[in-house]
């Protein structure tokens, strides 16, 4: 009988466990280098440019390159409670085939420049950060946080999901590759503003 109980213990352990996959070392380094090289770009393109250069506008009622940035921060921080939703939920390997897109497709969507999507008003910028170095700060802040959560979190990332994103359900690794795909895409979008014929002469 004792025989019996302890198998059926042990599977009964197992079967409780909520963690049960963590993030691979190649996952781990892909998430890394999508965050870290968008934030890079970032801070390369906006490096230098004068208070008329960022307040350029090439259109009316389009975005000038510090208002990019200052959507990117706000845009950061909701990422933020995006990921911290995500974690809540509890991990469920039966899902896994409601996921649709694979990482790098899901990538390719968002830095699509071609397919414009007009954000909701809570996204838009009004100048809440005071400065525009207190803008850049606060977009590297939670950077760097999230940069440094996926460097050692221990959750089950893949078979956690979410559905509040505009592509289906994604899991929790993809939430991130969003949070940085989100950033290349302005990114982008400043340098189109910077090729504008008449943006300001200086860079």
């Amino acid at each position: 009988m004792k025989k019996f109980i302890l198998p059926v213990l042990v599977l009964a352990l197992f079967s409780f466990s909520t963690d049960t996959t963590k993030l691979t070392d190649a996952e781990r380094t892909m998430v890394i280098k999508h965050l870290e090289e968008t934030r890079d770009h970032m801070q390369k393109v906006i490096a230098g440019l004068s208070e008329e250069q960022l307040n350029f506008k090439a259109e009316e009622d389009s975005w000038s390159i510090a208002e990019c940035v200052e959507h990117l921060a706000i845009s950061e921080n909701a990422f933020g409670g995006l990921i911290q939703k995500t974690l809540a939920t509890t991990p469920n390997p039966a899902l896994r085939d409601s996921v649709k897109l694979k990482d790098e497709e899901l990538m390719g969507i968002i830095t699509d420049r071609s397919n414009r999507v007009k954000t909701s008003e809570a996204f838009e910028p009004s100048g809440q950060f005071g400065s525009f170095e207190e803008t850049v700060k606060a977009f590297m802040d939670k950077r760097e946080e999230h940069i440094q959560f996926v460097k050692t979190t221990e959750d089950d990332l893949r078979n956690r999901y979410n559905s509040d994103l505009p592509f289906g359900t994604v899991d929790g690794v993809q939430v991130i590759i969003f949070a940085a795909g989100h950033t290349e895409r302005h990114v982008l979008q400043m340098e189109e503003v910077m090729a504008h014929k008449l943006f300001p002469k200086g860079k």
